[in-house]
Formats: C-alpha cells, sequence, structure tokens
C-alpha cells in the first residue's frame, strides 16, 4: 500500500488549491478525483466567476476574498496564464423592496456596511447615475447601485487547471477517474481505497462539494441542499449599451432569493452570459438534470431577462448546468471527520464559494501543516 503525508480527495476549486499549497511545503502528497478535472459536473464551470471583496455574505469572507485576489496574480506571476480580470462591478438593488439573498437582511445594505467597514473603495449610485453611467440597465429612479472597481471576473477553468499543474510540478501526484470507494482510519493512518488500488496517509481532506453527502455523517447530511443552476449565453445586439457593458453586475430586481440576475461582460462580442438562482433542492449530484429545454430557456427570457436590459435580444445561444451546495445559513462547512480524526471535511460554499476558494485551500493546508508538524 503507497504511502502518503497528505491526501486531497476532491480536486475543484478549494481541493485543487489545497493541494497546491501543500506541495509547496510537503513531500508525497497526492490529490484524487472522480472526475477530470477541470470538468463540467460539479460547481466551478461556465467560463467565468465573478469576484468581490464586499461579499453580502458575511464579513468573515473579505479576508478570504482579498486573499484569493493576491493567490491569482501571484499564479499568473509563476504559470503565465491570465485568471484575473479586475473590471469592477455594480451590485443593483430596486430601492423599493429590499433584496433578501437567503431570506436575512437587505444584501444591498450589508455589502454597504461592510465595504465601510472594512475600507473597500466604492461608491453609491441614484436611479439617474446609474441609467447615465449604466445605460443597459433598464432601472428606476428609486433604484440604487453600490459600485466596487476593486471587483471583476475571474476564469474557475484555468485556475482549477493551473493550481493542479503547479501541484505536479512540485511534485505531488493525481489520480483522476478514481471515485473513492471507502475510508478508514487504522492504527495512525487514514486508508482510501479507490477502484484501483489503496493508498493510506497521515491526513486526509474531503473537499467533494456536492458529494460531500457521500462521506458526512448521516446527521450532518441533511443539512446540505442540492441546487441545479442554469448559465445562459444570450445574444447581443452589436453597438448596443449592453454590448459595451465592461463590468461584471449582479441585480437584486426584487424581495424573492429568486429575484436574482447576475451577469459579466461579453466574452466572445456575440453574447452575454447571465444567470438567476435557484433554490429548490435535488437531493444528490447524481440526480440534477444537465440538459437546459428550450422552454426553459424561454421562460427565463420572459420571467428574467424581458424588459430590464438594452441590447440583449431574445436568443439564448447556449446554456449550462451547475448546482449550489447550501446549507441553511449559507455559510461554509469546514468541520473534523466524527469517526475520524485525522481527517477534515469542507463543502457547502452556499454559492459564493469561488472568490473565497484559493484562500480557503490555503488556510486548510496550513492548518494540516500545523497538525503535522
Amino acid at each position: 500500500m503507497k504511502e502518503y503525508n497528505a491526501i486531497v480527495i476532491g480536486l475543484g476549486a478549494v481541493g485543487s488549491a489545497a493541494l497546491y499549497f501543500l506541495s509547496k511545503s510537503m513531500p508525497q502528497v497526492m490529490g484524487i478525483d472522480r472526475f477530470d478535472p477541470p470538468h463540467a459536473m460539479g460547481s466551478s464551470h461556465g467560463e467565468t466567476r465573478i469576484t468581490r471583496l464586499a461579499v453580502g455574505e458575511g464579513q468573515e469572507y473579505v479576508k478570504l476574498a482579498r486573499r484569493s485576489q493576491e493567490i491569482w496574480k501571484l499564479m499568473e506571476q509563476e504559470s503565465s496564464e491570465k485568471l484575473f480580470c479586475q473590471v469592477g462591478g455594480i451590485l443593483l438593488d430596486s430601492g423599493l423592496q429590499p433584496w433578501s439573498k437567503y431570506g436575512g437582511s437587505s444584501f444591498f445594505d450589508t455589502t454597504c456596511k461592510i465595504a465601510q467597514s472594512e475600507n473597500i473603495r466604492h461608491e453609491i449610485l441614484n436611479g439617474v447615475s446609474i441609467r447615465n453611467r449604466y445605460p443597459a440597465f433598464v432601472v428606476s429612479d428609486q433604484s440604487r447601485g453600490y459600485v466596487e472597481p476593486s471587483a471583476g471576473y475571474v476564469f474557475p477553468d484555468r485556475i482549477i487547471r493551473t493550481q493542479l499543474e503547479l501541484a505536479e510540478k512540485n511534485g505531488a501526484k493525481i489520480r483522476i477517474n478514481q471515485p473513492v470507494q471507502a475510508i478508514r482510519q487504522n492504527n495512525g493512518w487514514v486508508e482510501v481505497e479507490l477502484t484501483q488500488e489503496r493508498i493510506r496517509a497521515r491526513y486526509v481532506v474531503i473537499s467533494v462539494g456536492g458529494w460531500i453527502k457521500d462521506f458526512a455523517a448521516k446527521e450532518e447530511i441533511k443539512k446540505f441542499k442540492i441546487c441545479r443552476q442554469v448559465l445562459h449565453w444570450v445574444a447581443v445586439e452589436k453597438g448596443s449599451p449592453m454590448a459595451d457593458q465592461n463590468s461584471v453586475f449582479m441585480w437584486g430586481y426584487g424581495p424573492s432569493p429568486t429575484d436574482f440576475l447576475y451577469g459579466f461582460p461579453s466574452m466572445d462580442g456575440e453574447t452575454l452570459k447571465i444567470a438567476s438562482e435557484q433554490f429548490e433542492d435535488v437531493g444528490h449530484p447524481d440526480s440534477i438534470q444537465r440538459l437546459v429545454s428550450q422552454a426553459e430557456k424561454d421562460l427565463f427570457w420572459e420571467e428574467k431577462l424581458r424588459g430590464k436590459f438594452e441590447g440583449l435580444l431574445p436568443k439564448i445561444e447556449k446554456s449550462e448546468v451547475c448546482f449550489y451546495t447550501l446549507t441553511p445559513d449559507a455559510k461554509f462547512v469546514i468541520l473534523n471527520h466524527p469517526q475520524m480524526n485525522q481527517v477534515k471535511m469542507v463543502s457547502a460554499c452556499s454559492g459564493h464559494g469561488f472568490k473565497h476558494a484559493s484562500a480557503l485551500g490555503e488556510e486548510l493546508a496550513g492548518e494540516l501543516l500545523a497538525s503535522f508538524g
């Protein structure tokens, strides 16, 4: 049985980062994934992800967002890959019915308070100023805008690939297309059974996203919701305000958690990626419907997009499916395995995880290195 100092199971956003940082300071580390990362089966694909510093989900996440931006810039230098585009971002609110993402207080107000508390450079706009500066958005005079220059977007597939490539360069071993069959702790070792071999390590990090349901204790499993999300690429009218929109945006246009849209500048000059959020539990990642019907696309246009933008055409060129792993309070879950004290689990980034993932992986690696020492 081959022996390692540490094994990371799940090589998505957090796991690939943890493996990278472990490989910088520890020999004999292994990463395992049931697919071939980066892949389109989890929560970290679909071309781009928004990053921002004033995260309305909680002030405790600001330090992770800041550090992740620093890590991406450092990895750009190390890899010569473009990973982070700091193009700025705007958060819109109706000004009439405050949008609440998870049933709590106003997301807009919370974001503003966090920005002020953390000295994050920002600007508040009224409806008239929004229309003048961002003519792509059809907003009322009562609307409010929060503008953050430090926001932008990242390329999730590139970041995961780069973290894995750098980890391998540092000596890490990687097993792909290897679902874990069992984990057990015996005599100071954690044994990991794969389809083709058994290996063991002193410490194991489980970072498998929604597949945490296959590893967590029964009393923990029920707290995780698996929520299917659909990303759409909508045709853009050439020469329109939307074609010139060059920052990321988020828009809570009503009070309900699903009264929300987010989007990106056009990557190809032809389409713009835009999406909403859904919170219906499908039970398990293996149960997710991966196809997007034409009826679903038509409904998205009619219910979410029509009348809100200048320059979007009623034609969705393509759609992709990913998912959120959500907890009731929308917080991350980082815990020790209840039966194995040499195993740590991290999951449920609750739909706002990628902007924090590289720093979170660094923190996990640091904790494990401290334990090992």
